[in-house]
């Protein structure tokens, strides 16, 4: 094996600008009694913050952060978060989460920005791969088994580990790659689309010093639809997050690339 390749699920293998983000300015709007609706800047602008990596916490902030923008005190307002979840699930996934054959919500049309002969050509390179999102569960296998049909891919999800940037998830996939391709020393790469994602990079060098671990972001979707401007500006925040390299799209991460990327550092 030549190195480790984790990637984040969300704005990197599928396109969640009309799913999470979508369900994102429901729950804000819903909550806020149809008087705010964020737009895609004011989720990008959260983001990269880099501490609001899950969705229905992201959503809860934008909420608080409407009210205090209207004189109101944060401490005193009283928000059911399970019911926040709910509300949000309910759009999202839109059915029981034990039954994926009936979910009918904004989950069932995401765009894939990949495909499963992506992961071939990297077993093929002998590149490790496995996952690392803050989506649950049953959401990431949604896209990894029924619609790439990958056959039980290495996952650690939302239910696995803390929240990014905590690094315990990513250190925990690459532990259990390394063992299964028996390499223990293999550098690690992490592939994701937010400030959070290459935090949690640093901070997995920072506690797992024998490996080297290296942060590659990809722009989502709706950062490149919004133009030059706006991708160079997102761009930025990336490299300043600490990615050694930003690349449009997944795809574009080759094997060869991440050997380069893995024997220059």
């Amino acid at each position: 094996m030549t190195c480790i390749a984790v990637f984040d699920i969300d704005g990197v293998l599928r396109d969640v600008s009309g799913s999470y983000r979508r369900a994102i300015a429901d729950t804000v709007e819903a909550y806020t009694d149809g008087q705010y609706r964020p737009q895609p800047d004011d989720i990008d602008t959260l983001k990269r913050e880099g501490c609001w990596n899950n969705d229905w916490e992201a959503s809860k902030e934008l909420i608080l952060r409407y009210f205090e923008g209207q004189g109101g005190d944060r401490q005193q307002m009283d928000i059911d978060f399970d019911a926040l979840v709910k509300f949000f699930q309910d759009r999202y996934r839109g059915g029981d989460p034990l039954q994926p054959d009936l979910w009918q919500g904004y989950i069932t049309r995401e765009p894939l920005l990949v495909s499963a002969s992506y992961f071939a050509a990297l077993s093929q390179a002998q590149v490790g791969w496995g996952f690392f999102s803050g989506a649950t569960r049953s959401s990431a296998l949604y896209v990894l088994q029924r619609r790439l049909g990958l056959n039980d891919p290495p996952l650690i999800a939302m239910e696995d580990a803390p929240g990014k940037p905590d690094p315990t998830g990513l250190l925990a996939i690459a532990n259990t790659l390394s063992v299964a391709h028996q390499h223990p020393t293999a550098a690690v790469v992490y592939v994701g689309d937010t400030v959070a994602d290459m935090h949690t990079a640093l901070a997995a060098s920072r506690q797992d010093s024998p490996r080297t671990y290296i942060g590659v972001g990809i722009l989502p979707p709706h950062v490149r639809q919004r133009g030059p401007a706006y991708t160079a500006d997102y761009r930025n925040s990336l490299h300043q997050a600490g990615a050694a390299l930003v690349l449009n799209q997944v795809t574009d991460l080759t094997p060869e690339q991440l050997n380069q990327i893995t024997q220059a550092t």
